[in-house]
């Protein structure tokens, strides 16, 4: 699997939130975006576009990166849906008039509606973001896919919450966003093999040209996609722990530091 970083130079902080995007989304018709470390507000360690109070970052200072992410998004902050994120399976389902900061109270991975008010989302700094959209029905949903949730089996989670909603797997589209990729993901051999167990692709995913091994989470979680039935698959690349110029990275900057938003709306 060939993936390429379209963007290669460095960027400044401005008053717009800097995204990447998916051009299969975008044509779908679905609003989205998978924002990277700049065009807000917050200070360092957290510069500039920071998601979480949970690092120690100024709750103003969130508050106004959120505001500037609905902007972009076409919605407002407080109908940016996310959960509190624990490396697991569980999906929520929301809605217009679903509480936000209840919401970020629940434990869950995954959330999905069909509501075209708000937007899906998900905090990363290294684990996978995935947005999920059906263009038959309108509806998606917003993944977190460190390696734990990958091998509980996130996805699988995913596609069954949207499918009893109707949804098709074959149908699906599904970006897959900036994360750790296998040039810096050393982990023990334990571990690798345990990833390797989780997809299709085996042990395929590890590399051992290295002192450790290096895993490539995002060809399992391509492998369990297609597993799945689920193909129509695209990526927005990007190595975050390679590149602190664009995005935040919990290997290279440990737990003081900021967490991005990849984030989709439903289409009416």
């Amino acid at each position: 699997m060939r993936i390429v970083a379209w963007y290669t130079a460095a960027v400044d902080s401005s008053q717009e939130p800097m995204a990447l995007y998916s051009s299969k989304l975008t044509s779908a018709g679905f609003n989205h975006a998978f924002f990277t470390r700049y065009g807000g507000i917050s200070e360092p360690p957290f510069d500039s576009l920071n998601f979480s109070l949970a690092t120690g970052d100024a709750p103003a200072a969130v508050q106004e990166n959120m505001r500037r992410a609905g902007g972009v998004l076409g919605v407002p902050a407080e109908k940016i849906y996310l959960l509190n994120q624990v490396h697991g399976v569980q999906a929520q389902q929301v809605h217009g008039d679903d509480p936000r900061e209840e919401m970020l109270r629940r434990d869950g991975d995954i959330v999905f509606s069909a509501d075209s008010s708000l937007a899906c989302g998900t905090r990363t700094a290294d684990c996978g973001p995935l947005l999920f959209a059906d263009p038959r029905s309108g509806l998606v949903a917003a993944a977190h896919a460190g390696w734990r949730g990958t091998v509980a089996g996130v996805v699988a989670a995913t596609v069954e919450a949207v499918a009893r909603l109707g949804v098709r797997p074959e149908e699906l589209i599904v970006a897959i966003g900036p994360m750790i990729e296998r040039c810096c993901f050393e982990v023990g051999e334990e571990v690798a093999q345990t990833i390797a167990a989780a997809g299709a692709a085996g042990a395929s995913v590890i590399d051992r040209s290295q002192a450790k091994p290096h895993v490539d989470l995002r060809a399992v979680l391509v492998a369990q996609l297609r597993t799945l039935e689920v193909t129509n698959i695209v990526h927005v690349a990007g190595c975050t722990q390679c590149r602190p110029d664009i995005f935040h990275s919990y290997r290279r900057d440990g737990k003081v530091g900021g967490r991005m938003l990849s984030a989709i709306v439903p289409r009416a």
